[in-house]
């Protein structure tokens, strides 16, 4: 059995690498040839370029792909270019663009592993003869009886699992992560040792199709008008001033709301609606319970109503939180956290963990305050 868990040669076995161009993925490709495997390289471009503002260290821009080919010329691997820009827009940046106008808060990087890479390349690598989807993700992926479970990267702080919680069982069985057990610097060391131009090349940091960080603009564009201004209200309705549309808004922020009561306030809650902005003191931020929809379950067992204990995160960079997840129909469940969180806001993902095996998750539509603090809220109306 080869390293990926093959019962063939290396060179007998295809495996094609999700190429960005940047060194995670680079590393990936040239670690996989050196092994010996019969790598082929595909690069996506996702967005018009001249409509998403190219700048540097955004992935999948034009530097990008010449990053990707150029890697692939220097470890002697195939490469190929696929315009993807169809299905990144139907399945990405218009579902970005409608939730932050439903005042949810998106998380697009998941979105598209779900759809365009996981899905739509994924099949893709199958039609090119390949046994698996290798990517420069930090997660590891191990087999049991048959069957891929996947962990969190052995690095805390490169884990990526946050992202990948909708990978589906198949999906899971079909692709291989060979930088789980690895840190970046340990991945940037092999970048040099495989003299890959991207050795050092900078981390993309942002969406990749929002430049600047300037998400609203981007919504702008796509849905003109969506910037409309309105009320800025307390939590019992009174009006404390405008905002410049809800999409410059998201649950938890504190800082440019532009009101001042002598006590700090925060965004709790966004209603489309009535193109509102709710505030209030940092306590009615807390939620204890999460609804959740499109339920992806890699458990064992599945999910029923008498309960699962967990671990969850609400945000990628947290630290897990005990929970107990309560199975639903047609891919709903319910999301009962020990202690209270807050700055949680629907269209963000719930990621589950057993330990560090990553279970699933869903994502959040809508969240309820603990009882004593809702009743405190009350009391205050």
């Amino acid at each position: 059995m080869n390293s990926l868990g093959f019962d063939t040669a290396p060179e007998d076995t295809r495996i094609v690498v999700a190429m960005s161009g940047g060194v995670d993925s680079s590393v990936t490709a040239a670690l996989l040839k050196d092994q010996g495997y019969d790598v082929v390289g595909i690069t996506l471009q996702l967005y018009d370029h001249g409509v998403a503002v190219q700048k540097k260290g955004a992935c999948c821009a034009g530097q990008d792909i010449h990053d990707a080919r150029r890697v692939a010329e220097a470890i002697g691997i195939p490469h190929y270019v696929l315009d993807y820009e169809n299905r990144f827009q139907d399945s990405v940046m218009e579902e970005f663009a409608d939730s932050y106008l439903r005042g949810e808060t998106p998380v697009p990087c998941v979105r598209c592993n779900q759809t365009v890479k996981f899905r739509d390349l994924l099949e893709t690598s199958q039609d090119l003869g390949a046994v698996a989807l290798a990517t420069g993700h930090y997660i590891r992926r191990d087999d049991v009886n048959g069957s891929a479970r996947l962990y969190r990267g052995r690095n805390a702080v490169k884990d990526q699992s946050y992202f990948l919680f909708a990978t589906t069982q198949d999906q899971a069985d079909y692709l291989r992560f060979p930088l789980g057990d690895l840190t970046k610097e340990e991945t940037r060391a092999l970048a040099e040792k495989y003299n890959l131009e991207v050795a050092a090349k900078p981390e993309s940091q942002d969406i990749c199709f929002v430049p600047n960080g300037n998400y609203a603009q981007v919504i702008e564009r796509m849905r003109p008008g969506a910037g409309v201004a309105g009320d800025i209200v307390d939590l019992q309705g009174q009006v404390l001033g405008r905002h410049t549309g809800i999409i410059n808004y998201t649950v938890g922020q504190r800082r440019g709301l532009g009101v001042a009561t002598g006590s700090p306030l925060y965004v709790t809650r966004i209603d489309p609606d009535q193109n509102r902005v709710v505030v209030g003191p940092a306590e009615a931020l807390l939620v204890s319970k999460l609804t959740l929809r499109d339920m992806n379950w890699i458990g064992d067992t599945p999910l029923n109503t008498d309960g699962t204990e967990v671990l969850v995160k609400v945000r990628s960079t947290q630290t897990p939180m005990n929970a107990i997840v309560y199975g639903a129909q047609k891919g709903w469940a319910e999301v009962h956290l020990k202690n209270p969180e807050g700055g949680v806001s629907p269209g963000q993902a719930c990621v589950m963990y057993e330990k560090d095996r990553l279970l699933g998750g869903g994502w959040i539509a809508g969240t309820e305050a603990p009882i004593t603090i809702a009743a405190d809220t009350a009391l205050q109306a």
